[in-house]
């Protein structure tokens, strides 16, 4: 049995169980020789006088040194320089930095360095923001933590807003109420990873970083304008550096899906995409401990290329947000007008984000109405138009995208009222505790609901109906038009589900026959998915949406009150179940895991019809 080591001893080397490896991906193979080549050393935490670490303590396990020490190799950056004696211009002197206190520096169109945007020279939009700094990042001062910014009087125009603490840390004062602690990046976790992982991602799709950008922001950008286009390309332009390792890698990643839309890049082999999640992965939990805008921003983007713990990323990026503030209102913040609107534009979407990962994955809300101040999306908080639009075959049209990521979110704020309504644990009490009367009780719940929902439809726009197509042009509508048919079959599977022998005759038929026509409008649209739609981008919440349309189906087919009745919904569900199927041999993956949950609950029916007969 291998024996327990003192402390003394670790701080040459962690324990076996603190060699850390990449975050593993479930669905994903590894080797031993990657595994051997990404595994890193990260020293072991200890509490008062234990000789077993907090990692092992944790596990029930032993604190060991079983395996030989691994050397680090040192890495060559790609102009041959050794990453642990990477030189760095500043201003104009050369600074030698150590891993564990380098600075990652901005290259300015002159030739020099900085470390800071405010610092650079000429103009840049990058100056003077609050959520993209270089070398900080925030932490929102909430009401009610021990340090009270209203203390300092009202903001005076032209005044540093800056203030320095007695304890050493920095205060800055985005309005007379609002204030944010200025935090190093320097020290956190995997810090001095940032440029090792940056370069890696790099390497994994060189030499078409810059034509899979261009991708990125014609196809995936305009219908979820998480990022703000101008700002990241005048960060990509000077390099690729500049940017966070996991929001350069994920815009990557999303790109990647659309390869063979470019004719170049079709020619060549497409980059390991497999290798590239992993590296967002690792890259993502070390930004979390250092969080700026850009780290919220690679999540949700990460979100959209896949639903691997979707609900747990989810979670952590709500807090993430909440640090950043991403809740409030910043119309009156002393930060730049465009920053302003990205802020807004990336609070909905993580809003939106915790709505839709609840309705699938059927856990409580994060974010609650109560504590959520963000002002309604206007077009004025998008600095792109008709003007920039890309006249590329395969683009998507800026001007409807942003039409339609407005009309997804204020769709969002319905759904959030749905799930709010009936779906928690004292609505549930109060229809199930009020007996033959529940179902009175729930559709005056609902009822606002559907009101809201009606006028929603009723108003949306010509173009974001699904006739409106262009030639030669991408159209992601199809996922605004699915999230409405899954908001209302939400609604109606609750009400069906509450429907008894106890309820009245009319009122149940009238309850049933209106889930029948929710349910054919479901199958209408799918019917009515054009190529522009199929190959577009959708959103991370539509595999969902599209498995809750044949969830649907197997209930009204369970509750059928005859057999003339189940037969049409048996041979609906077929039909359903087929177009899924032509449609992801066709490219449309994201409708492969409705056809399985649609399998799976067929096979619960079949289950449980066939009970009784075996009882017997």
């Amino acid at each position: 049995m291998a024996s327990l080591h003192p402390p003394a001893r670790r701080k040459s080397r962690p324990c076996d169980a603190c060699v850390s490896y990449p975050r593993p991906n479930p669905r994903l193979r590894y080797s031993s020789a990657d595994l051997a080549q990404r595994k890193r050393k990260s020293r072991c935490v200890l509490e008062d006088d234990s000789t077993i670490c907090v990692l092992c303590r944790f596990h029930s396990q032993e604190c060991t040194f079983l395996e030989d020490p691994h050397s680090r190799k040192r890495k060559l950056t790609q102009h041959g320089d050794d990453t642990s004696s990477r030189r760095r211009s500043v201003s104009s002197g050369r600074v030698e930095r150590s891993p564990e206190t380098q600075t990652r520096i901005i290259q300015t169109t002159s030739g020099t360095g900085v470390e800071e945007y405010d610092d650079m020279e000429g103009p840049s939009l990058l100056k003077r923001t609050l959520g993209l700094q270089n070398k900080y990042h925030s932490q929102y001062v909430g009401a009610t933590r021990g340090i009270e910014p209203s203390l300092l009087g009202p903001l005076e125009i032209g005044k540093n807003h800056v203030v320095h603490l007695t304890d050493g840390r920095t205060l800055r004062r985005v309005s007379s109420a609002n204030a944010f602690l200025l935090l190093p990046d320097n020290g956190t976790q995997g810090y001095a990873d940032e440029l090792e992982d940056v370069d890696a991602i790099e390497a994994i799709v060189k030499p078409h970083g810059h034509a899979l950008v261009a991708m990125y922001f014609r196809i995936v950008f305009p219908s979820f304008p998480v990022l703000h286009k101008e700002v990241y390309l005048e960060k990509y332009n000077r390099s690729y550096r500049e940017f966070a390792p996991p929001l350069l890698a994920s815009v990557y990643l999303l790109a990647l899906h659309y390869w063979s839309y470019d004719e170049e890049l079709s020619k060549s082999a497409k980059p390991d995409m497999i290798r590239l999640e992993r590296i967002t992965r690792k890259a993502l939990q070390d930004a979390m401990h250092r969080p700026k805008v850009s780290t919220v921003q690679a999540g949700l983007l990460l979100l959209q290329h896949t639903d691997t713990d979707s609900a747990e990323l989810t979670a952590q990026l709500v807090s993430v947000g909440h640090g950043l503030g991403l809740h409030l209102d910043a119309s009156d913040w002393n930060i730049p007008e465009w920053e302003k609107g990205l802020r807004k534009r990336l609070g909905w979407a993580l809003f939106m984000q915790d709505k839709w990962s609840s309705l699938g994955s059927g856990r409580v809300p994060l974010v609650h109405s109560a504590n959520w101040a963000l002002q309604p999306v206007t077009m004025a908080d998008f600095p792109e138009n008709a003007s920039h639009e890309d006249s590329q075959e395969g683009s998507s049209e800026v001007e409807r995208g942003r039409i339609l990521f407005t009309y997804m979110v204020t769709l969002s704020v319905i759904l959030a009222d749905l799930l709010e309504s009936v779906f928690t644990l004292q609505a549930t009490r109060e229809i199930a505790a009020a007996g033959s009367s529940g179902l009175s009780i729930l559709l005056e719940k609902v009822k606002p609901v559907q009101l809201r929902l009606k006028e929603w439809f009723s108003n949306l726009p010509d173009c974001l109906s699904m006739e409106a197509t262009e030639v030669m042009k991408l159209n992601s509508v199809g996922y605004l038009r699915l999230a409405y048919v899954a908001t209302e079959i939400t609604l109606h599977r609750r009400i069906i589900l509450a429907l008894g022998p106890s309820t009245n005759p009319q009122l149940f038929q009238i309850c049933r026959s209106v889930a029948h026509e929710r349910f054919m409008f479901a199958m209408d649209f799918l019917q009515s998915l054009k190529p522009q739609h199929l190959s577009s981008f959708w959103y991370f919440a539509s595999p969902q949406n599209f498995a809750l349309i044949a969830v649907f189906g197997t209930l009204l087919l369970s509750t059928a009150t005859s057999p003339g009745e189940a037969d049409f919904y048996r041979t609906k569900l077929r039909e359903y179940r087929w177009i899924l199927k032509i449609n992801t041999e066709n490219g449309a993956r994201y409708m492969k895991p409705a056809m399985a949950l649609l399998d799976a609950n067929m096979l619960l029916l079949e289950a449980k019809v066939a009970r009784p007969a075996e009882e017997v």
